[in-house]
């Protein structure tokens, strides 16, 4: 019978390696039925009562200037003439095109567009808005924007627009958007008339941020749990309060820190438009202030 052994198996020893390979695979089979795969959390959060969006409004949630819209409705209306149009404009361009904050050039800006408002009615303004809007504002909101807006509100949460346009226009904004309230520069009034004067300084940079944690704190937010879009690197102060930060539309130097602080962006300009970073408002606004000097220059020709 020993000469028959060949034809029985040997009964062979596991080795350590074996056993552990064993252990391991039964241990990930074990594990692969158990386990659900890991979904980033839901955001916004549904029914989070301290958590609230703050929106930048100029090329984060309209193409251009609200300002500068504005100006072209009240021009229409004749509220100032062609010179002070051009200078206006110019003003603008070379505030969006240079993106520093030179003070001698924003208090001009200023004092522009403080003197066309001066003594008028705030409900007069008011009123003119409503038709702006419709005329100017309507078709250059970002729909991609608008949509991360909405997405706040279903869940629950307050969106407050943040801009350093007149209150009057972005409250005007904001209601037609749907959005709880509009946070913006206030020109100081007296009986209801515009005086001219400003009521601090316009809300731009840091004062963003200031305007977002006072609000923040009457309302009861907690800012960590918060968020907060913008397109400018002005804009750092109030993104950096809040802890869901987004790069919409950045510019180049928003771009850089977004990245680097590792932020979310979202870009809704598409082809040479997003090849621009930073350009598209500055652009416009320098294309209208070229176009009505030519207009000036060509009616003094023809006189």
């Amino acid at each position: 019978m020993a000469a028959l052994g060949w034809l029985t198996p040997r009964r062979r020893s596991a080795t350590a390696r074996s056993v552990l390979a064993g252990e391991a695979s039964a241990e990930a089979a074990r594990k692969s039925t158990q386990e659900v795969p890991e979904r980033e959390p839901e955001f916004p959060v549904p029914g989070d009562e301290r958590a609230a969006a703050f929106f930048d409004l100029d090329n984060t949630v309209m193409q251009g200037a609200a300002l500068f819209h504005f100006g072209r409705g009240l021009y229409k209306r004749k509220f100032f003439d062609t010179r002070e149009l051009a200078r206006f404009a110019w003003q603008q361009a070379w505030f969006r095109l240079a993106g520093v904050e030179d003070p001698e050039h924003m208090q001009e800006a200023r004092d522009s567009a403080l003197s066309i408002v001066q003594g008028h009615r705030v409900s007069e303004l008011q009123s003119i808005g409503e038709e702006i809007y419709d005329e100017y504002m309507a078709e250059r909101i970002w729909p991609g924007t608008r949509a991360l807006a909405q997405a706040h509100l279903d869940a629950g949460q307050r969106v407050w627009l943040v801009t350093a346009a007149p209150v009057e226009i972005a409250t005007v904004i904001a209601r037609r958007l749907g959005l709880t309230g509009a946070l913006g520069t206030v020109a100081e009034s007296v009986d209801g008339v515009y005086t001219g004067k400003l009521v601090g300084e316009p809300l731009h940079g840091p004062a963003k941020a200031e305007a977002v944690r006072a609000l923040a704190l009457a309302e009861g937010l907690d800012l960590s749990r918060c968020a907060a879009y913008s397109d400018s690197h002005n804009d750092i102060p109030m993104l950096s309060l809040v802890g869901h930060p987004y790069a919409i539309n950045p510019d180049s130097k928003l771009r850089k820190h977004a990245r680097r602080m590792d932020w979310r962006l979202r870009d809704y300009r598409t082809g040479r438009k997003a090849a621009k970073v930073g350009i598209p408002a500055a652009a416009g606004v320098g294309a209208v202030a070229g176009g009505t000097a030519a207009a000036i220059a060509l009616h003094r020709k023809r006189r």
